[in-house]
């Protein structure tokens, strides 16, 4: 049987577990409508969904570039010496 000590120690480390969990996740802003505008991530812990949001950004700002066929970027890597066919 816990003494009422331990059962106060045992709601602060849960507390403690429930705070530290909140700042693990990812908060997210929203506008006057309750749609979601904007997120805020620690990018120490989530460093890999950051860089895939910044891989969709890049890709999105070059979708209007001309294209190079697979095999011209080949027959330029290997005449470069970077690819060896």
């Amino acid at each position: 049987m816990w003494s009422w000590r331990q059962w106060e120690d045992e709601i602060q480390r849960r507390r403690r577990e429930r705070r530290d969990k909140c700042r693990e996740r990812i908060l997210s802003m929203d506008d006057a409508k309750g749609r979601k505008t904007a997120a805020v991530i620690d990018l120490k812990k989530h460093r890999a969904l950051w860089e895939d949001i910044e891989d969709v950004l890049v890709s999105r700002s070059r979708r209007h570039e001309k294209r190079i066929p697979l095999e011209k970027v080949k027959a330029g890597l290997i005449a470069s010496g970077k690819l060896h066919g």
